[in-house]
């Protein structure tokens, strides 16, 4: 999970999903099945589904790419802006 912008909180949750092969889900089931595990608060927003996440040379997950990429693809670029100022 990552941060992405949002106006009224400052920060919203974006899940990253990468499904197994033959595996089907959706964003309402994602959802669904962390509120009956986790606090409210903690249940994303957003749900990003991708074939894979994008990792450095020595493999670690490039988060500040997944944000600009969600950012980008959720149209949240005028919420950064105001959120930062």
């Amino acid at each position: 999970m990552i941060g992405v912008p949002d106006v009224q909180f400052g920060e919203e949750l974006c899940a990253w999903i990468v499904l197994r092969l033959g595996v089907a889900a959706d964003e309402e089931s994602i959802k669904a099945f962390c509120r009956g595990r986790i606090a409210h608060y903690k249940v994303p927003r957003y749900v990003k589904f991708a074939d894979e996440l994008p990792m450095t040379v020595s493999g670690k997950v490039r988060k500040y790419v997944m944000r600009e990429i969600s950012t980008e693809q959720l149209g949240l670029g005028a919420a950064a802006t105001i959120a930062t100022a």
